[in-house]
């Protein structure tokens, strides 16, 4: 009876083991945090009128200092651009007013329809994000016959439910596009185009509250691009070719704020510009950067993290440790991370070194309580 009795009972264990396993452990190796670094830029006052003609003129634009020269959008990871771009900026009372030189032997372009899909030709684009939260943001592009594609977009196309409005129109936005050479002629040899644009604070605020021009010291996210194509000549027009040694018909992206990857619509990559209130040329201001934006860069990558896990498990990570913190954040950082979840989303917090408390969630909004 005693065998029977203990054969039975190791029965009974093993039944209660086979219907309450342990959870098994779930192990992911996260990327590597992305590098950070965006480049700033510190606006100016107008020095004077600026009259939007596509014209850089000496009066409108000398004081008013340049970018860097654009890079390839993937950064280090590929060779410098061989043609130059840089983009200058300033304002007053009215608005934003932009101008950008781009170098170019051969100057060609042969859309016409507003709002089609410019970056088709060679083209200069511009994006910005008054809000800083890498949502609700407008994208406006151009090619060398002044034809102009803006929209605006709720979210980053990464994250589910981005809105895209093509039909929306940047109210009150004016440009014009100077050559410097001559235009759809293969048989001679161009220098640059230039473009001017002007666009009214309240366009540029129109999504934020109370907002109607910025103070000094306020900063904006930008970003600048040129799509450029490799093309060669036949019967008298440009035609599209691959890169040297490629078979696949390409662009080249070249940017002021690289995103490391051929994605432009990374808003937490994009540069940061500085309002100063001194007119260009009276005296420079120094950029300064803001504590907040690295307490936002740690959300930001348990974000990605977050998409990973949720690829790989088909949900969210529903605890900070999951995510593996300790390597993104300094440690003493890691014990004041927050995260709460739902069945579909969640949300994540973490407060500055001032004591703002930032957060993030699942469609990659950040914000501040």
């Amino acid at each position: 009876m005693k065998t029977h009795s203990k054969g039975m009972i190791g029965i009974a264990c093993l039944l209660l083991t086979a219907c309450n396993p342990k959870e098994e452990k779930k192990e992911i190796d996260y990327f590597p945090p992305v590098s950070y670094d965006p480049p700033s830029y510190v606006c100016y006052k107008a020095p004077t009128t600026i009259t939007i003609d596509g014209v850089l003129s000496a009066e409108e634009w000398d004081m008013v200092p340049w970018t860097a020269d654009f890079v390839d959008i993937e950064g280090d990871k590929q060779p410098k651009p061989y043609l130059q771009t840089r983009a200058k900026m300033a304002y007053d009372d009215a608005g934003l007013y932009i101008a950008a030189l781009l170098e170019e032997p051969h100057i060609w372009a042969d859309i016409t329809e507003h709002d089609a899909v410019i970056f088709q030709n060679n083209n200069f684009e511009f994006f910005i994000d008054p809000t800083n939260d890498t949502h609700n943001y407008v994208e406006y592009e151009v090619n060398a016959l002044g034809t102009e594609w803006d929209l605006f977009l709720s979210k980053p196309y990464r994250d589910e439910g981005c809105l895209v409005f093509s039909n929306w129109e940047f109210m009150g936005m004016q440009s014009a596009v100077h050559i410097d050479g001559t235009i759809n002629k293969p048989n001679d040899t161009d220098k640059s185009w230039s473009i001017e644009i002007f666009l009214p604070w309240k366009s540029v605020y129109q999504l934020v509250p109370g907002k109607r021009k910025p103070e000094p010291g306020d900063q904006i996210r930008m970003n600048f691009s040129r799509v450029e194509w490799e093309t060669k000549v036949e019967d008298g027009k440009y035609i599209k070719v691959p890169f040297k040694g490629e078979e696949k018909i390409r662009e080249h992206n070249w940017v002021w704020a690289p995103t490391g990857v051929i994605d432009i619509h990374r808003p937490e990559l994009w540069g940061f510009v500085q309002f100063s209130e001194k007119p260009a040329g009276t005296g420079e201001e120094t950029f300064v950067a803001s504590g907040d934006e690295d307490t936002k860069w740690m959300l930001r990558n348990l974000y990605h993290r977050q998409r990973q896990y949720l690829r790989k498990f088909g949900q969210y990570a529903t605890s900070i440790a999951d995510l593996k913190p300790e390597e993104v954040c300094p440690e003493e950082i890691v014990p004041q991370l927050t995260l709460d979840n739902t069945p579909s989303m969640y949300e994540m917090s973490l407060p500055s070194p001032n004591g703002r408390i930032w957060r993030i969630r699942q469609d990659g909004l950040v914000w501040s309580r």
